[in-house]
């Protein structure tokens, strides 16, 4: 009998399983995910308390789950994909309240292979090669955190219905439509709360509809947006569907709490009652017995008296700091966080200068000595131990020369950080050399006085002050202009320091993608030449007014390099110049410009000039080597990038996005 008991136990627990998932071949539904068989990889697992979880905070990774069985989406005899229909819950659980990287995608695709897929803004579906390619095969959903330019994002915090890449069909902030007024109610994807979506395939009039809303209602009338498009050349006849996320350099978690699918029909409910519960991410709730019951306790004497007492500690709590000992070596380089608080009237919008992947920055003006600062609000890697972080703050704080824009200091409270940078009214040479506005020129005096004030600022970092500096994100954005417009090194967030005449250590790959040296992703060792590297993209980009890559059309990209190749090798050089400029520029200044850019940026470290060469060279000191574009040298960088060489390197080398940093503190201002 106890055997029985035991065997009619398992029957049960068995069949609990099997009733998550529907039975039906073309249909299923996941209220919860404890005791199903999905097909996951990566960072992807199922939790203890059944919950899909996609990432799990580990920066820079990817991972996949899928239904185990793949379904027939082409009927005979006409052979067009069938009408569909999914719903899913899904949370986005970042570190921080504001700040997040990157995003999830519901997904039908051919298979289950995203191996070759990159991490970040790529979502883990494909790479920047491959980006839109026809043979790719994926339709999905994207719901992401992050803006990326390159990808036409609407904003930091939008979705998207997506065919064969990242570059959306259809998009729009997230948010749904209230039935009552038809008004828009913004949703934010990293609120920590979750949410539920809904995705329809029409194959009659082949229209694609999402719809989004708070788990707490029910479906909107209206959805979010619709859009029009034949999935029969994307999706195969017999396809899987899942999902995929990746991370960037914010801890964020990414979790499906239910899902389910059908056919030409309405995907089945999912029962809310049976989802799994988040975990928390925060501070736990403080509590509130001390504001509540004594005031009603003691009258109103004391509820007067505890008024004030409150307030006096918000007021303390909100400038509280976080101060130790050892940091008093450190005390002339410190700021207060309450006059960086008043600097900037509370961090407010209106004083946002820019905002990238690593966290915000703010214009602000000290209240004792009227000095506008720049202040960059950023997130802190632990696996730096805080004391050597702030230690190399402070020693690049001592580094002095005429084109570095200046670190004043730091600040910490709580998990935030807090640089401080002297405020440059121009802006970025990135800003002037790529926007639309006829009044943001650079002329050809001015981009050749950045390029060589730059150059001779790295002579100094590399080889003149007392430590070696290698900078590491060397790029248009990150060059600011002073009020004489000359150019300012800035950003040293991911800057590191180390004794001349020793090796640097290894470090995670770090940078922004476009100025990253190939050899980086075999060593992970930044050196004064992969600094090189990034300083010849910087030139080519200030002498032709283009971006590292710029996507031409659906399908294809324009490299820089190679169009400065292909351009000198039809002979054809000067054409390459920046057009804005008019033909009001020294010609044989450009050339040189473009020639040692060229040599700068080679593929092979030890042919790349020192920035102490580098210098001659702009000077007249020393001739350029003798350089044709037919030189075995340029050959060679034509065929890594043509016939694949490397792809992992060269993938690096051929995008424009922060991919990382081991302090977490990049953001071009």
């Amino acid at each position: 009998m106890k055997s029985a008991h035991i065997l009619v136990q398992l029957l049960f627990l068995s069949l609990r399983s099997a009733a998550s998932a529907a039975t039906g071949g073309d249909q299923f539904v996941y209220s919860g995910f404890s005791g199903t068989k999905l097909t996951a990889d990566g960072t992807a697992t199922v939790t203890s308390d059944g919950l899909l979880e996609l990432t799990n905070g580990s920066t820079l990774l990817k991972g996949h789950a899928f239904h185990p069985s793949p379904l027939r989406f082409v009927r005979s005899p006409n052979g067009t994909v069938q009408s569909f229909s999914a719903t899913f819950v899904f949370a986005i659980l970042s570190v921080y309240t504001d700040l997040s990287a990157h995003g999830m995608a519901f997904i039908v695709a051919r298979d289950r292979n995203f191996s070759a897929a990159l991490a970040g803004q790529y979502l883990g579906l494909t790479d920047i090669q491959n980006n839109r390619n026809h043979s790719n095969h994926f339709f999905a959903v994207e719901l992401d955190t992050i803006q990326n330019n390159e990808l036409n994002d609407v904003n930091a915090n939008h979705v998207g219905a997506n065919v064969n890449g990242l570059i959306s069909l259809q998009s729009h902030p997230a948010g749904y439509y209230d039935d009552n007024d038809g008004s828009f109610r913004n949703l934010t994807l990293i609120s920590r709360e979750a949410m539920q979506v809904w995705v329809d395939y029409d194959d009659k009039i082949a229209e694609i509809t999402v719809t989004m809303a708070p788990l707490t209602m029910g479906r909107p009338v209206k959805p979010l947006f619709t859009g029009t498009y034949n999935l029969t050349t994307v999706v195969t006849d017999v396809a899987y569907v899942g999902f995929s996320s990746a991370t960037g350099t914010i801890n964020t978690r990414h979790y499906v709490l239910g899902w389910s699918f059908a056919m030409n029909g309405p995907a089945p409910v999912i029962d809310v009652a049976k989802l799994p519960k988040l975990p928390r991410v925060g501070p736990k709730p403080r509590s509130k017995v001390l504001e509540v019951v004594l005031p009603i306790a003691t009258g109103t004497f004391v509820l007067a008296v505890g008024t004030i007492v409150i307030l006096l500690l918000c007021r303390h709590r909100r400038y509280a700091e976080v101060r130790e000992d050892w940091e008093l070596e450190f005390g002339p380089h410190r700021f207060s966080y309450k006059d960086l608080f008043h600097a900037t009237q509370g961090f407010e919008d209106k004083h946002l200068l820019g905002i990238g992947g690593f966290g915000r920055v703010y214009k602000g003006i000290l209240a004792e000595s009227k000095m506008e600062i720049a202040v960059k609000k950023v997130s802190h890697d632990s696996k730096q131990g805080i004391k050597e972080f702030v230690a190399e703050v402070v020693s690049i704080g001592r580094l002095q020369h005429r084109n570095l824009a200046p670190l004043l200091g730091y600040c910490r409270r709580r998990d935030e950080l807090f640089l401080v940078y002297e405020y440059m009214p121009n802006g970025s040479v990135d800003k002037y050399l790529h926007s639309r506005e006829d009044k943001l020129k650079l002329n050809w005096a001015q981009r050749w006085a950045i390029i060589k004030g730059i150059a001779s600022c790295l002579v100094y970092l590399h080889e003149e002050w007392e430590k070696v500096v290698i900078h590491r994100d060397i790029k248009a954005s990150n060059v600011l202009l002073d009020s004489d417009m000359n150019g300012r090194l800035g950003d040293f967030g991911l800057a590191r320091l180390y004794d001349h005449g020793t090796d640097p250590h290894t470090t995670r790959v770090v940078g922004t993608m476009g100025y990253l040296a190939p050899e980086l992703g075999h060593t992970s060792k930044a050196t004064p030449l992969t600094d090189v590297f990034a300083f010849g993209i910087f030139i080519l980009e200030v002498t032709c007014g283009q971006r590292p890559i710029t996507p031409s059309s659906r399908d294809s990209q324009i490299i820089l390099v190679d169009w400065i190749l292909e351009q000198w090798n039809n002979g054809s050089l000067p054409d390459t110049v920046d057009k804005r400029l008019e033909s009001n520029y020294n010609v044989d200044e450009a050339c040189l410009a473009l020639k040692l850019g060229m040599l700068c940026s080679h593929p092979f470290a030890n042919a790349r000039p020192t920035m102490r060469q580098v210098m001659q060279y702009l000077h007249g000191e020393m001739p350029l080597p003798e350089m044709t574009p037919t030189d075995l040298s340029f050959q060679m960088m034509a065929i890594m990038q043509n016939e694949g060489f490397d792809e992992f390197n060269m993938a690096y080398r051929s995008s424009t996005v922060s991919i990382g940093s081991k302090s977490a503190i990049s953001v071009g201002r």
